[in-house]
């Protein structure tokens, strides 16, 4: 009997959810009419949870997003004691993801660790320690130009390279590897002398400020790094973003380290992930602001910012601009702009939405505008 029941889960159920089904069934034990039970409940709760055809979804989202919205405060959450470690939150985040800028205002990692580095506090100070983008400016601590032999001398600084973990060779040998048409050498007294194959005063300052900026170790992007307590294991917290490069670690958890950065993370792991990044970023700036949204609103919102590989944010230049109807265009804003672009190309608007129907007064096509009701009228002579 509870074999049927099962049965009737995997052609009803969607792949996923039948497989955790089956998962928890086995986890737990669970076998014949229990089993049986179980299967019924959760077909009919994922029964319970459909939508009804012509269910204006996209009306319900805006509202139950937007209401809990206008509750929301604006402010900016930085971790306690490091003030260059800022993350927006609030309402000025979700506004930053929902709109798709280019770059987060204040970008960040969640760095995990695999089991054997994530306990011991001493070896994550370490990895994170190592994690610094350091560059050659923040090992230095005097500058010298001399014009007259056309050369640069840095002295390092020894207190910056011992709390960056960077020997001096090292330094020189980043420096021959960018410079190669330069003569770079360590000499005996600590300092770093780059002499330049130019003599133009002008192209030395640009050359300067060029060596100045050169990365010597860590991860390029990563400008500052706080080890914290997570349950039972320590994370890395980061202010400044360098998926790809992160992920390359040996001793980084490639399945649970994340960024902030959707755009980033859509060039790395792919429009999906990105998808999810938009739902898991909105959803936890709700949950922090004690605001209860139904996951599937922001899975909508999500769907229709990335349904065709590429993430467009909720603007004119966005998803607006995408809509196959010119009236739902020119709704939203700049609408002579619409109109007269779509007369010079001879656009024809299918009247398809939501929008447009509301616009020129006709039934709109969700409930029971969708159904179209032909009928034949009896009219006096005729035949029966």
């Amino acid at each position: 009997m509870g074999l049927d029941d099962l049965k009737r889960a995997e052609q009803v159920l969607p792949k996923k959810l039948y497989e955790k089904l089956l998962e928890r069934l086995k986890r737990y034990n669970i076998k014949g009419k229990l089993a049986n039970k179980v299967a019924r409940e959760v077909i009919k709760e994922y029964e319970r949870v459909q939508q009804t055809p012509g269910e204006a979804v996209g009306v319900v989202t805006a509202q139950s997003i937007g209401e809990p919205g206008t509750q929301m405060t604006l402010n900016v959450f930085h971790f306690a004691g490091v003030a260059e470690m800022n993350v927006t939150i609030g309402l000025p985040r979700v506004i930053e993801v929902l709109d798709a800028r280019r770059t987060p205002s204040t970008p960040s990692m969640t760095i995990y660790l695999k089991k054997e580095y994530a306990k011991d506090e001493k070896e994550v100070r370490r990895i994170a320690a190592e994690l610094i983008e350091v560059k050659l400016n923040d090992l230095i601590s005097d500058t010298v130009m001399d014009l007259l032999n056309t050369r640069l001398l840095f002295t390092l600084d020894k207190g910056a390279l011992r709390n960056y973990n960077v020997k001096p060779k090292q330094v020189e040998e980043m420096l021959k590897k960018v410079y190669k048409n330069a003569d770079v050498k360590l000499l005996k007294d600590g300092r770093i002398r780059v002499k330049l194959k130019t003599e133009d005063v002008g192209e030395m300052y640009k050359l300067k400020s060029k060596v100045l900026d050169t990365y010597i170790k860590g991860v390029p992007g990563v400008t500052h790094v706080l080890p914290i307590r997570d349950k039972k294991e320590w994370i890395i917290k980061t202010a400044g973003t360098n998926l790809k490069k992160v992920l390359e670690l040996p001793y980084v958890d490639p399945e649970r380290t994340i960024s902030n950065d959707i755009f980033e993370i859509a060039k790395v792991l792919g429009i999906e992930a990105a998808r999810n990044a938009i739902i898991n970023e909105v959803k936890e700036v709700l949950d922090r602001q004690g605001i209860e949204v139904d996951i599937r609103h922001l899975m909508l919102i999500a769907d229709t910012m990335t349904f065709d590989g590429k993430i467009r944010g909720i603007t004119r230049y966005g998803i607006t601009s995408q809509k196959s109807s010119i009236l739902a265009r020119a709704s939203f804003e700049i609408p002579l702009k619409h109109i007269f672009s779509a007369a010079v190309k001879n656009e024809v608007d299918p009247l398809q939405g939501v929008v447009e129907n509301v616009m020129i007064n006709q039934p709109v096509p969700v409930g029971t505008g969708i159904p179209k009701l032909i009928y034949k009228v009896k009219r006096s002579g005729d035949k029966e």
